[in-house]
């Protein structure tokens, strides 16, 4: 329960300065940095699993080490929620900025443990341990990341260019991807095979570490939102305020359950799939997977721009209704592609498909909430969904592989998607029922 503040019930905080457009982009430019250093330190784990996997659990076969390592992944997930309702919680009481720079600290600390722990053959289960004790303080830092840096972002741009500033959330969460995966084709191309399984693993974790120390300098220089330095002071507990809005927490939920378990699909688990399903070479996977991601990324200022000109709500449909059409044949026919740019044409039209959920869901789930609870409001529910659909879509695939009904999971993410366009076509379009100018 939050504390009371020394200032009388119903006062506000001082207003800040107007801001400057070279202001705003000047802190949108720090807080999405940060972001994205926080994104690659969360996604290395994904990209170099099939090097490391050995290193920390007895020798097996293949597949049941990867299911050991997602496993983990999906872990780091069960911290996301309650990464999300306590960053959320800071975030609303002492400001976004505060609340990122803590989020980015505790990435640091996840990567160096990682990077430092000694291999299974040498401490035994302690590694193993250590791996997850890493990954859920990563999971409390993501947690909390999304909610405040899609609050922060979509409060620093102004009303005409929401979409377009707040799509670059996502344009930094796949580049710090992207940039995982050009780390991992430049040590496949500089070290052996060998090398890569016995300690050229831990080379990236190293750099994600050094580079959410530079993020935690820049976020230092970031202005705080107009609308936190704005809001009225609570009257009452940030949760007790929260379920006074069950509508927006629930439309959080199904808005985001396809969109979440389709992008976990098609980017973190894909390189998987090609590897272990189509039968390409680890190499390839990398390469075609940094291809479409590249691509991915440039499309979201493209999609969140168009947003701002005709509404979130038609851009979600659009997504609703072809993830849902087109899931079951763009896997279905992946599943038995030979070629190199077969799978890449494949995998790039499904992300196309997936740019109207990522571009936007930020912004909207920000337009939902009043300021004092904003925060909260976008990072709980969504970190709770995201735990439950994205965190264990890796595991819940290779589930399905491995009891022989792979197309299984082809339906699964059907029927997820269709749900959320069930959410789409009956919500109200944030961009013209906003919160963040009518508080």
């Amino acid at each position: 329960m939050d504390t009371p503040n020394a200032v009388p019930a119903g006062a506000t905080v001082a207003p800040a300065k107007e801001k400057t457009t070279s202001s705003r982009l000047k802190s949108i430019f720090s807080g999405s940095v940060g972001n994205m250093v926080e994104w690659y330190d969360w996604y290395v784990y994904a990209a170099f699993s099939l090097y490391f996997a050995k290193s920390f659990f007895p020798k097996g076969d293949t597949t049941a080490q990867l299911l050991n390592t997602a496993a983990i992944f999906a872990v780091g997930f069960l911290m996301r929620p309650i990464g999300g309702w306590l960053m959320g919680l800071y975030a609303d009481r002492k400001g976004r900025k505060a609340a990122l720079m803590a989020s980015v600290l505790l990435m640091c600390f996840g990567s160096l443990i990682i990077a430092l722990t000694p291999s299974y053959e040498i401490i035994g289960v302690g590694a193993p341990v250590l791996l997850v004790f890493a990954r859920l303080l990563q999971g409390l830092s993501v947690g909390g990341e999304y909610g405040t840096s899609a609050t922060y972002l979509s409060e620093m741009a102004t009303k005409e260019r929401r979409g377009f500033f707040s799509s670059f959330q996502y344009v930094t969460l796949i580049s710090g991807q992207l940039i995982a995966l050009a780390v991992l084709i430049i040590l496949q191309q500089t070290l052996t095979t060998e090398q890569l399984y016995a300690w050229g693993w831990r080379i990236p974790f190293v750099i994600g570490a050094l580079c959410a120390v530079v993020a935690l300098y820049l976020r230092r220089g970031m202005e705080e939102t107009e609308s936190f330095t704005k809001k009225k002071v609570q009257k009452e507990s940030a949760m007790r305020t929260l379920m006074r809005h069950p509508k927006e927490l629930m439309t959080v939920v199904g808005l985001t359950m396809g969109g979440t378990l389709a992008f976990y699909t098609y980017t973190t688990y894909m390189q998987k799939y090609l590897v272990n399903t189509v039968g390409m070479s680890i190499t390839d996977s990398t390469t075609i997977s940094a291809a479409t991601l590249f691509l991915f990324m440039c499309l979201q200022p493209l999609v969140g721009g168009l947003s701002d000109k005709i509404g979130r709500r038609p851009i979600l449909i659009a997504f609703g209704v072809l993830g849902t059409l087109f899931t079951v044949p763009i896997l279905t026919t992946l599943h038995t592609v030979q070629s190199w740019w077969g799978a890449f044409f494949l995998i790039m039209a499904a992300l196309i498909i997936v740019s109207g959920y990522t571009s936007i869901n930020a912004v909207v789930k920000a337009e939902l909430f009043p300021t004092e609870i904003r925060a909260l409001g976008v990072g709980l529910p969504y970190a709770l969904t995201v735990s439950i659909f994205g965190g264990t879509a890796e595991y819940i695939a290779l589930w399905f592989k491995s009891i022989g009904m792979e197309t299984g999971y082809y339906w699964y993410v059907t029927a997820c998607i269709a749900v959320s366009l069930l959410v789409y076509v009956f919500m109200k379009d944030t961009r013209k029922h906003s919160r963040i100018e009518s508080d």
